[in-house]
This record gives C-alpha cells, structure tokens and sequence, in this order.
C-alpha cells in the first residue's frame, strides 16, 4: 500500500525519513565497525560505540510513529498497522523457534542485531498481502 511513487505527502515524509535513518544506520554501523577492527577501543568506550548503530533502528520508532499520526486515511492506517502486527508476529515466532533449534540442535546461532532486518524482510513478504482485503 506504501509505494515509491505516492501523491500521499505523509507517505512520501514516511519515505524520506526511514531513507535517512536507515543512512545514518549504515553509516554509523559501518564506522563502528571499522573502529571496533582497526583500533580495538576498550573501556568504557566500547559501550557507547556498541549501541551507536542501534540509535537509528529506535528512531525508526519515531518514524512510524510520525507516520501513522499523520496519514490521514484510515484504511492506509489500518492495513499499514495490520502489516506491522503481522511482521512482528512472523518475527516473534521464527526467532523464537530459532533460538530454541539453537538450543537443541546444531543450527547456526543467529545474531540478535538480525532481528531488525528479519521484521522487515516479513514485513516486505506480508505487505503486498495486506491490502488485498480492502479492495
């Protein structure tokens, strides 16, 4: 329901704002990284450096947030938010299963940091479903 291409101003702030905060994440994760393996800080330093990529990922909150307070066609909202429910659904319960295959068997052990991308990538699976119903 979200395209790329929308005469909805609150879609196109929703688009603007997660492409920014989705390039500051890059950003801020790839120069963590790079600090993290070229200079080895240690102390207290690594705290803050660590949660440094994650600040973006929170202020996704705030993105949606903003979206759904300004969109003001309630069927958009609503199909927006059932997506939303549907990915973190999806994302509770295959990294749920996940973690418990991790425990019991020999799977791969999964990065907490990837439970960002998975709701996304559920949430991209999901969307072009969610709207079917309100047509």
């Amino acid at each position: 329901m979200l395209g790329c291409t929308t005469n909805n101003p609150a879609v196109r702030r929703y688009i603007t704002r997660t492409a920014i905060a989705m390039s500051i994440y890059l950003i801020l994760t790839f120069a963590t990284v790079t600090i993290f393996v070229h200079f080895h800080p240690a102390g207290w330093l690594v705290y803050p450096l660590a949660v440094l990529p994650a600040l973006p990922i929170i202020g996704m909150l705030a993105v949606i947030r903003l979206y759904l307070k300004e969109e003001k066609d309630e069927v958009v909202r609503t199909v927006f938010v059932e997506t939303l429910l549907w990915a973190i659904g999806a994302t509770l319960a295959s990294t749920t299963v996940w973690g418990f295959l991790e425990n019991f068997t020999h799977v791969p052990h999964l990065d907490l940091y990837m439970v960002f991308p998975i709701f996304w990538a559920f949430y991209a699976l999901i969307a072009p479903f969610s709207s079917r119903r309100y047509r």
